[in-house]
């Protein structure tokens, strides 16, 4: 998830002792629970069974999968940011997860960084590590578990997922595209990958100080509030006929108020590697973006 940081704490300022992170420890083993249970419930939709009895660990094994396919790519994701950040010498917190009776068992995590940074290239690099490796997670869950879905025929009333073009394109590569009329019945851990897919899409949008924000702001910095405020004119259509659900990041955006801070050296000049890294971040957005991710 995006990161933030106050501008009020320099690079230079000293540093405080290191406390344990008992916030980041209970939230990420409430995340482990709360992911677990959704994928007892998950397994056991799957299979056709009851859910059976919670008072037993063996039930709460059957959600172990999915909770660890989930996990996994969002501590990779936040991990990224966070790695990059320590190289770069910023004031930055351990991820802080987000425990949620959602559709996965969360609302995603983030990271806090302190301290401004310290130029536009250092900024980039910061805020693209972070999708690039939970996307390279993602496709490897997906492949791992894409066999163990099913295709079949859903009924009307069924919920249906978008579909991002990775997810196409890996069912397409591994033969798998389901037969004309039917649909692939995820196995749960393939909802994992998807869910890190939509993830990786919502923080590259290139809008206030989301992950997509950050390299938008590094490579066009004069016109990153405009194309903050694009980003928001077509969100609102897709919100009124596609998917209600882009209210909630249009909402977002505008208590953002689509700003983001200047670096200490916004002059230096960014090097072909960041330019590179930018027309990645545009490939993955391209390839993990659904107009309407649920469909009811």
């Amino acid at each position: 998830m995006s990161s933030s940081f106050d501008p009020a704490v320099g690079i230079l300022a000293p540093a405080e002792p290191r406390k344990f992170p008992w916030l980041n420890v209970l939230l990420f083993v409430l995340t482990c629970l709360s992911t677990m249970l959704v994928g007892v419930w998950l397994m056991a939709d799957f299979n056709g069974t009851s859910i059976g009895n919670l008072m037993q660990p063996s039930t709460w094994l059957t959600g172990l999968p999915f909770s660890l396919a989930i996990m996994s790519i969002l501590f990779c994701h936040e991990m990224g940011h966070y790695l990059t950040a320590r190289y770069y010498g910023l004031d930055v917190s351990l991820p802080y997860f987000i425990p949620f009776p959602t559709l996965v068992g969360t609302m995603g995590a983030f990271i806090r960084i302190r301290s401004p940074f310290r130029d536009r290239g250092s900024l980039l690099e910061v805020g693209i590590a972070g999708p690039i490796a939970g996307f390279v997670v993602a496709v490897v869950v997906l492949i791992l578990s894409l066999g163990h879905s099913r295709a079949t025929t859903l009924p009307p009333e069924a919920i249906q997922l978008g579909e991002p073009l990775i997810f196409k394109a890996i069912q397409l590569l591994m033969h798998l595209t389901p037969a004309q009329g039917t649909d692939y019945y995820l196995h749960p851990v393939s909802l994992a990958a998807w869910f890190g897919f939509l993830a990786t899409a919502l923080n590259l949008l290139p809008a206030a100080q989301l992950d997509g924000g950050h390299v938008m702001y590094a490579l066009f910095r004069g016109y990153h509030k405009q194309i903050s405020r694009a980003v928001v004119a077509l969100l609102i259509p897709l919100a009124l006929f596609y998917y209600l659900g882009w209210a909630v990041w249009i909402l977002l955006l505008l208590v953002l108020k689509l700003h983001h801070p200047p670096t200490l050296d916004d002059e230096a000049p960014l090097q072909t590697r960041h330019i590179v890294l930018g027309w990645i971040a545009l490939g993955l957005l391209i390839l993990c973006f659904m107009p309407a991710p649920i469909k009811f």
